[in-house]
């Protein structure tokens, strides 16, 4: 099958389109033929090696997180899909691989596709919203009447973060450019803070929760705009020792994670705040509560451009450069 390669970790290296064997079919697996493929700033982060240590891929191997395509063939202990069912997912870490003509994924990982939505719509969901779900409804425990502040509103996880926020019943705030003021607004947030003229830590004040996941002096200044026995959660680090020990990493991996989160805990801790890292998860469980979400008219994909299979490099580096509204998708088929 066609797919495009990481042949070695290496900062906005390109991928080679080449050839690799078709996946084998493990007995939990479903097997998906790939009609559309999402992009996300995490494929360039693996690319370029910043999560070599947590997740240990071994080049040469295929990239992509997001994917929409139609069920081939299933393994002898499927139950919940067949041949011909339309599907969608993230693949879980360790079994990536969506920048290709075919991938093999645990069922667990998959949901229907929802009907109201083309392949290409399809595949810029899954990612981004598992993302805001962990974070909003899991994490945070969202609930009505309360007050959030979503970073980066006009962006892949701010765009679904804010819908689902408004369907929770909070208060919706968000950080954009003038230019995205519009969009942000069209998707329900309450208040919009125009990053190039106001100061959103001037501004805020008394908020619940924050979903970061912008930098670091970002993440200091949301302090400022929670209350006490508010919740900063940051889906862009630093990692902290909490998610060191989900992920099973080694004694030095997690006082590395202890170093690294120390600064922005300690703060948190003295304003009786919590700070927390999230690194989303595959769910099929997850999804299929979003794909009723979806098919209910609740939320609605935010696309920015589909590009040709052959072109996903092109399409990687224009994730890059953070100017997307939404998502990106690669057609395959």
């Amino acid at each position: 099958m066609r797919a495009f390669i990481l042949d070695k970790y290496k900062k906005k290296g390109a991928l080679r389109l080449g050839e690799m064997p078709e996946p084998t079919l493990q007995d939990d697996d479903v097997l998906v033929e790939i009609h559309a493929a999402g992009l996300n700033l995490l494929d360039s982060k693996v690319r370029d090696g910043e999560f070599k240590l947590i997740l240990p891929y071994r080049p040469p191997f295929v990239l992509g997180h997001d994917v929409a395509g139609t069920v081939v063939r299933v393994g002898s202990n499927v139950r919940r899909f067949k041949p011909g069912d339309e599907v969608y997912a993230r693949p879980r870490d360790g079994r990536v691989g969506t920048f290709a003509e075919f991938i093999a994924m645990n069922e667990a990982d998959l949901a229907l596709k929802p009907k109201n939505l083309t392949m290409e719509e399809a595949a810029s969901i899954p990612l981004v919203a598992l993302t805001a779900w962990q974070v909003l409804v899991e994490r945070a425990k969202l609930a009505k009447g309360q007050k959030v502040l979503i970073h980066a509103g006009s962006g892949g996880v701010g765009t679904f973060a804010i819908q689902l926020a408004k369907h929770l019943g909070a208060t919706v705030a968000t950080t954009t450019s003038t230019a995205n003021v519009p969009l942000v607004e069209s998707l329900g947030a309450d208040v919009v803070i125009d990053y190039k003229k106001q100061d959103f830590e001037k501004v805020l004040s008394g908020y619940d929760v924050v979903l970061n996941s912008l930098d670091g002096d970002t993440l200091q200044k949301s302090l400022n705009v929670l209350k006490p026995g508010g919740k900063l959660i940051s889906i862009s680090g630093p990692p902290d020792p909490d998610f060191a020990s989900e992920q099973g990493l080694n004694w030095l991996l997690r006082q590395v994670m202890r170093i690294l989160s120390f600064g922005i805990r300690r703060k948190a801790e003295a304003r009786r705040i919590s700070y927390s890292f999230l690194f989303m998860r595959a769910n099929g469980e997850q999804l299929r509560q979003i794909t009723s979400l979806i098919e209910a008219g609740i939320i609605r994909p935010v696309m920015d451009r589909v590009f040709p299979f052959a072109a996903t490099n092109e399409a990687m580096a224009y994730v890059e450069t953070g100017r997307s509204k939404g998502k990106v998708v690669i057609k395959v088929r």
